[in-house]
C-alpha cells in the first residue's frame, strides 16, 4: 500500500494531503530506472574487470599448463642438445680418427636456420616468445640431427671400407713359423750373392725347404703369376688401397692372374728359381709403387723378440740369397 504523504499549509495552519502529479511520478520512475541501470553497469564492469568467469578460469588454467609444458619442453631440448654435442664430439674425435677421416666442418655443425613466424599475428600474444624459442630449438636440433645422420652414413661406409682394407693390407708372414728355417736377409743395402757388390735388397728373404707352402699375406687379386730370370717363378698380388706384394723364386705357382685370393691362402711353394743361390722365399711389399720394408707389416704375426731380431738383422750388411 502506497504511503500517504502530507504537507503543512501555513496559510490555513492545517496539514493537507500532498498531491503528486503524473509528471513527477514519471520523473521519479525514470530516475529510479536510471540509477538502477548505472548501478548494474558498475557491477558488471567490476565483475568483468576483477572477477573471472568459469570459462575464463578454465582457459587460464589451460594457458598455465601450456606454459609449464613449454618450459619442460625447453629443458628437454637442452638435454637433447647436450647429448647431441657428446655424439658429435665422439664422431669427430673417435670414430673419424679411427677411420682416418676429416671431422665435420664446425661451421656446418653450428649453422643455424633462423625461425620466423609465418603468422605475424602470433607475436601479439604474451606466450609468442616462448613458442618461438621452443620452435627455434627444435628446428636447430632437427638440422644437427640431419647432419649427424649423414655423418654416420659416411662413418658406416668408412667402417665397411676399413674392414675391407684391414683384410687386404699385408699383415701376416707368407711362410708359417714351423716351415721357416731362418730369417736370412732383411730390407736394405746387401751384398749381391752373384756379383759380390753392395746393392739395394728390396724385400725379405726367408729360408725354407723346397716345397713348403707360401701364403698370401692379405686379400687381393693376382696380377702376375709367371717366370722371369730375376725373381724366377713369382706372384704379384694387388691388394687395393695402393698395396701390392711380391713372392719370388717359387718352385711351383698355385694361382693364376685375375684370381681373387684370401689372406692365408696357398699361392705357391718355396723354391730356388731365377737369380737365387738357395731355396728361399723373397717377399716384397709395395706401396704406391715404392718398395718398402715388409717387416713392419707382420709384427702382429710374430713375437716381440722375433720382431726385434728382424730389425737387428735388417741393419747388418749381410749377403742376400738373390
Amino acid at each position: 500500500m502506497a504511503q500517504i504523504r502530507y504537507h503543512f499549509n501555513p496559510n490555513k495552519l492545517t496539514f493537507e494531503k500532498a498531491k503528486v502529479s503524473f509528471g513527477q511520478r514519471m520523473l521519479r520512475f525514470f530516475g529510479f530506472i536510471a540509477a538502477t541501470s548505472i548501478f548494474a553497469f558498475l557491477i558488471i564492469v567490476f565483475a568483468y574487470t576483477y572477477l573471472d568467469s568459469p570459462k575464463e578460469k578454465q582457459l587460464k588454467a589451460e594457458i598455465e599448463n601450456m606454459n609449464q609444458k613449454y618450459e619442460q619442453l625447453n629443458e628437454n631440448l637442452d638435454l637433447v642438445g647436450k647429448a647431441l654435442e657428446d655424439i658429435q664430439d665422439r664422431d669427430d674425435n673417435i670414430y673419424r680418427v679411427i677411420f682416418e677421416a676429416e671431422p665435420i666442418d664446425v661451421s656446418l655443425r653450428n649453422q643455424e636456420r633462423r625461425f620466423r613466424h609465418k603468422n605475424n599475428e602470433a607475436n601479439r600474444f604474451d606466450n609468442s616468445e616462448t613458442i618461438a624459442q621452443s620452435t627455434e630449438k627444435i628446428d636447430k636440433v632437427i638440422k644437427r640431427l640431419y647432419i649427424q645422420s649423414r655423418s654416420f652414413d659416411e662413418v658406416t661406409r668408412l667402417a665397411k671400407d676399413k674392414q675391407k682394407m684391414l683384410a687386404s693390407i699385408p699383415a701376416i708372414r707368407p711362410l708359417s713359423a714351423k716351415d721357416q728355417i731362418a730369417f736370412a736377409s732383411g730390407f736394405g743395402s746387401r751384398i749381391d750373392p752373384i756379383y759380390k757388390t753392395i746393392k739395394m735388397h728390396t724385400g725379405l728373404d726367408f729360408t725354407a725347404n723346397t716345397g713348403k707352402e707360401i701364403h698370401a699375406s692379405g686379400d687381393g687379386v693376382v696380377s702376375y703369376a709367371a717366370f722371369d730370370h730375376g725373381y724366377g717363378n713369382h706372384v704379384i698380388i694387388n691388394h687395393g688401397f695402393s698395396y701390392q706384394t711380391l713372392y719370388g723364386h717359387m718352385s711351383k705357382i698355385k694361382c693364376r692372374p685375375g684370381q681373387r685370393v684370401k689372406r692365408g691362402e696357398i699361392i705357391g711353394y718355396v723354391g730356388s728359381t731365377g737369380k737365387s743361390t738357395a731355396p728361399h722365399l723373397h717377399y716384397e711389399v709395395i706401396k704406391n709403387g715404392t718398395k718398402i720394408n715388409p717387416v713392419n707389416f707382420f709384427y702382429n704375426d710374430i713375437t716381440p723378440a722375433e720382431y726385434e731380431q728382424m730389425l737387428k738383422n735388417a741393419e747388418n750388411l749381410t749377403q742376400s740369397f738373390d
